[in-house]
């Protein structure tokens, strides 16, 4: 298992001029070791667990990334999972410093699962990855997602897919 590599993110369709269609191919039952990686943590409100500033905290974060050229398609996710039902944490992985913005890092095990649907169905995908993690000897309940769309690009692409990553070590 190599050490901060994550899976490649294929930006290269895009006819939405949101976001790229997500490539699912390579990310379902991946193992990763995160060592200080660096990521961008920002947080968004929500009300009990629905996002409210989602779409304008993450066009913030996002154009900053853009312009300090710290966007990479081979070291591309973003993390995100709820602190509380009002609050929600996001955690983007970047290749470089970017000013202005809280900067983090992560370290530890993890696994990931590729899930396809409405988001309704978090509740059970959280509970999946939390079985998936204590099967793989893992002891904490942190669970991330991975948002590889908004809800409008999910809807125009056809298929709303969710990465969940889950802490095993």
């Amino acid at each position: 298992m190599q050490t901060n590599v994550l899976p490649h993110y294929d930006d290269s369709v895009n006819t939405t001029g949101c976001c790229a269609r997500f490539n699912p191919e390579g990310w379902d039952g991946q193992a990763l070791h995160l060592k200080d990686k660096t990521f961008l943590r920002a947080t968004t409100k929500s009300a009990m667990h629905i996002p409210l500033d989602m779409g304008k905290v993450f066009a913030r974060v996002q154009s900053r990334i853009e312009a300090a050229a710290a966007y990479d398609a081979d070291d591309y996710i973003v993390l995100s999972r709820d602190l509380s039902p009002w609050q929600s944490e996001h955690l983007f992985a970047v290749a470089a410093p970017v000013p202005e913005e809280d900067s983090v890092t992560l370290s530890g095990d993890f696994i990931t699962k590729v899930f396809e649907g409405p988001y309704r169905k978090m509740k059970d995908w959280h509970r999946e990855m939390l079985e998936l993690a204590q099967q793989k000897g893992g002891t904490s309940d942190k669970v991330y997602f991975f948002y590889t769309t908004c809800p409008k690009c999910a809807k125009a692409y056809g298929k709303n897919y969710v990465v969940g990553v889950a802490q095993i070590g």
